[in-house]
């Protein structure tokens, strides 16, 4: 059973990778803005934990620093309770003492790790925040090449492609050809309006003569 578990485990992870594989390979630009996004999401993870462990730090500072008052508190105490022959009370303040003592050594050893823990954090966090912007520029890189790529194939198709140069100088020689005809129209309209104005205006003199004439 655990042999056909791992056996089909494979088969799934398998036909997975030949996914993510043909997925890259159709479209590389868009999985490795994917995988900017996760790593973005990584790297806020990672900086609320930093937050985290500071405030731990600032907790343990506080701890420590009260736990010192108070030994100093009960050391005092201790002392006025021996010059009043408060034996009782001098064993009691001396425990509590001690108590404090040791608990300020504890918190000391613990805001030392805490802070050597957030010098890591903060260094690693800083490493991942370098990586991440390399990985945005590389990305940029990335897409300018594509779009010269896709650029230098589209003009190859106007370019190179026959069947392509000849639609479009098929399509600039019928453009010509129309724009000789309309100035051919337009020359011979021309023409024809001038003809007509100045055999009119003839007509208009020699009848002018004939009047005069009579």
């Amino acid at each position: 059973m655990t042999n056909l578990i791992t056996r089909i485990k494979n088969t799934v992870m398998a036909d997975l990778h030949e996914a993510l594989d043909k997925k890259e390979n159709k479209n590389p630009i868009a999985l490795l803005n994917q995988y900017l996004r996760e790593c973005e999401v990584e790297t806020e993870k990672v900086r609320k934990l930093l937050e985290r462990q500071s405030q731990l730090k600032d907790q343990f500072t506080r701890e420590h620093h009260q736990a010192l008052e108070m030994a100093e508190k009960r050391k005092y105490q201790a002392e006025i309770a021996m010059r009043a022959g408060e034996a009782e009370l001098q064993s009691f303040a001396s425990q509590e003492q001690a108590q404090y003592e040791e608990r300020a050594a504890r918190l000391q050893e613990a805001l030392m790790n805490a802070a050597q823990q957030q010098l890591e954090l903060e260094r690693k966090y800083e490493d991942m925040k370098h990586k991440l912007k390399d990985m945005h520029i590389r990305r940029l890189e990335l897409m300018g090449r594509e779009n010269v790529t896709r650029a230098h194939y589209r003009m190859d198709q106007v370019l190179d492609n026959h069947s392509y140069s000849d639609k479009s100088y098929s399509r600039f020689a019928d453009m010509e050809t129309y724009l000789d005809n309309l100035e051919e129209k337009m020359k011979s309209s021309h023409y024809r309006d001038t003809i007509d104005g100045r055999i009119a205006q003839l007509e208009k003199e020699f009848k002018s003569k004939e009047t005069h004439s009579i």
